[in-house]
């Protein structure tokens, strides 16, 4: 039987043919009125994708590189900050606070939960300079209150930062990042803009940005003040991938045309894609006796899945791929081999949905478990016909 590859893992995603097509086409120099045109649209397009008035970055590197330049461009050693962590990349923002000097107090919830609103309060004292946190968890599939922590961050009336990793929620989850008053918010462009890893972006407030003229950590790269003078001139500090601008700027042409000709209104149907396609994922994935790792505050980034009783979750990563030549994520650490996790980012609709839906019952099917082919798929085919009654 013929196999097509296909990506249902959280970075990196599906491509966007365009994109591919505008990143394999492009030639232009970097330091030219041509290139400084694009960027300077791209910029300007990202402002709306990310729904900010704020000064936009953004950097040829991993969302991780950003992460970084959050910690060193905002406090200097000593510092205390507050890292709400439930999941690995909340213990990515735990161990870069530490590498650079700061006093971390840390904020735990067991993987697969969120946080307590009273704990974050409790905790939100006036030395704490800035709050580190995801908004939606990838190793977990839980998303969290952004909102409601950013609420206590603003009303704790001191000058505390708030940073959010939005690497996957940006494109998955509505997020009102200047009415919240998100200091720093986080994008990677392998997630929902369907593009390849290599550019990370963010959206910085004019707090953050009177923070830097103070802070001591030192930086260079990652300096965002030095970028955000180049960008003002439509260009990048140092040499930016500039096939990858062209695929951006692709990806944004599509998402406004999600939105017919509007890239606000493409940006709200991209994450109501996501949102739907996650709901249908969770009532398949639970119609087959399976249980969801995050049930309470459940991501549409990603779905995790807890492997049935007695079956490694490796297996069943291995299965799709070798019955379907299809990508699912396994779990990450400590959890590897207890669950796997199902992407809905970017380049990602309802067809996709039903083929991996109807993919898991062959696979779960072949591992020996009893399973009523049809049962996932028809359970996300009644999430899909009630939302598009609804519309």
């Amino acid at each position: 039987m013929l196999l097509k590859n296909r990506l249902f893992t959280p970075g990196p995603t599906p491509l966007l043919p365009s994109a591919q097509t505008a990143m394999a086409a492009f030639t232009m120099h970097h330091r030219t009125a041509e290139f400084r045109a694009l960027f300077s649209r791209v910029i300007a397009d990202m402002k709306e994708f990310i729904g900010t008035n704020n000064d936009v970055l953004i950097l040829a590197a991993s969302g991780t590189g950003v992460m970084e330049g959050a910690v060193t461009n905002l406090t200097s050693p000593g510092d205390k900050v507050l890292v709400l962590t439930a999941g690995k990349f909340g213990e990515r923002w735990r161990d870069l606070a530490k590498t650079f000097g700061c006093a971390v107090e840390l904020i735990s919830a067991p993987y697969g939960q969120t946080f307590s609103l009273d704990e974050i309060r409790a905790k939100l004292t006036p030395d704490v300079r800035v709050v580190y946190v995801q908004a939606t968890e990838t190793s977990t599939g839980a998303r969290h209150d952004v909102q409601g922590i950013a609420k206590l961050v603003r009303g704790a009336g001191s000058d505390t930062l708030l940073v959010v990793d939005a690497i996957t929620g940006l494109g998955t989850t509505h997020l009102d990042v200047d009415g919240w008053g998100i200091d720093v918010i986080i994008g990677g462009s392998q997630k929902a803009l369907m593009i390849p890893p290599g550019l990370a972006y963010c959206a910085v407030s004019e707090r953050a940005w009177q923070r830097m003229e103070t802070t001591k950590t030192p930086r260079y790269y990652f300096d965002f003040r030095r970028e955000r003078k180049a960008a003002a001139k439509g260009e990048s500090a140092y040499t930016p991938a500039t096939s990858l601008f062209a695929a951006l700027g692709a990806a944004l042409d599509f998402i406004r045309q999600m939105g017919a000709g509007d890239l606000v209104d493409g940006r709200k149907a991209l994450i109501d894609n996501a949102e739907l396609a996650a709901e249908m994922t969770r009532a398949g994935v639970q119609a087959l006796g399976l249980k969801l790792f995050a049930p309470t505050a459940p991501a549409s980034a990603v779905t995790a899945v807890l492997a049935p009783e007695g079956i490694d979750s490796s297996a069943i990563v291995k299965g799709f791929r070798e019955k379907f030549s299809a990508v699912v994520a396994n779990g990450q650490g400590e959890m590897k081999g207890q669950l796997f996790r199902i992407a809905h980012l970017g380049y990602y609709d309802y067809l996709d949905t039903v083929g991996l839906l109807a993919a898991l019952e062959q696979v779960l099917s072949a591992m020996g478990r009893s399973v009523e082919f049809g049962t996932a798929v028809r359970a996300a085919q009644q999430v899909y016909a009630r939302n598009a009654t609804s519309r």
